[in-house]
């Protein structure tokens, strides 16, 4: 997004943070009802123009918004989407792709609130290891001859009992409504949604056997220095790496051995 849609997401987002920052709003159920919006207004694009239409009165707008919402959806939601379109945005896709944004912002506030924020993080990040490793698994939840309901079922046999809430029904979205999104880049968005909850960026730490504590900590505390950030380790395991380790910060690519280059990675990455 750019201009006036930058603006507009980064209203909404303020606004999502001051109502689950209430006790008496469950960012879950408000996740679940973004989500349901989010869906009507990609499938209806002749509303999403009308609501986006900066000719329109804004008030009228989002009159509109809450008339047609009505019931449907709780006063919160209903009240953050009518902001939304009292906004001005560069184009009407981008007011669908900031409430799916908001819907993800939801269920991963709901899993901060719980304590589960970390557990959330890892398991999207093992989920697309393992997709990346699968070409029939890949192929099974991207298929688009294949039902919602069976993908639902895959996703269930796969994660149910085995992940967090928050993290099957982010990966659930993104699988049976991709609204164009190729699955990786989708579980990428949503790490790094994830990671902006805490202020953190993410790093994806490739070694040839596991990291100790120490080494963890030791790395972490490299790359917070040199990026100005707390960072999150997703760690991976790749015996090719031969001894050394391969850290991937956005589209940053630090190669070095993993006993005595941490250092001399920060030195290099500062210069």
């Amino acid at each position: 997004m750019n201009g006036a849609s930058r603006e507009a997401l980064a209203a909404a987002r303020e606004r999502l943070d001051a109502l689950t920052d209430s006790t008496s709003v469950d960012a879950g159920s408000l996740a679940d009802e973004l989500a349901a919006v989010t869906a009507l207004l990609h499938r209806e694009v002749s509303l999403r123009r009308v609501l986006t239409d900066p000719a329109q009165a804004a008030e009228a707008k989002a009159e509109l918004a809450q008339r047609l919402l009505g019931t449907q959806v709780s006063g919160p939601a209903g009240d953050l989407v009518a902001g939304m379109v009292r906004s001005r945005w560069s184009r009407s896709r981008d007011l669908v792709d900031a409430l799916e944004t908001l819907a993800d912002t939801a269920d991963l506030t709901a899993a901060q609130q719980a304590g589960k924020l970390d557990d959330v993080e890892d398991e999207l990040f093992r989920f697309g290891r393992i997709v990346s490793g699968s070409t029939e698994l890949r192929a099974a939840l991207t298929d688009r001859k294949a039902t919602t309901s069976a993908k639902g079922e895959l996703l269930r046999s796969l994660l149910g009992g085995r992940a967090q809430s928050a993290t099957e029904r982010l990966v659930t979205r993104l699988v049976t409504a991709p609204r164009g999104r190729s699955l990786e880049s989708g579980l990428e968005s949503l790490s790094k949604l994830a990671a902006e909850r805490r202020n953190r960026m993410v790093a994806i730490v490739t070694s040839a056997v596991p990291l100790s504590d120490p080494q963890k900590r030791r790395l972490g505390a490299a790359l917070a220095k040199v990026y100005g950030r707390q960072m999150h380790l997703n760690l991976d395991v790749d015996p090719e790496v031969l001894g050394g380790i391969r850290v991937q910060v956005g589209d940053e690519v630090i190669n070095g051995s993993l006993a005595d280059r941490l250092e001399d990675a920060s030195r290099r990455l500062a210069s």
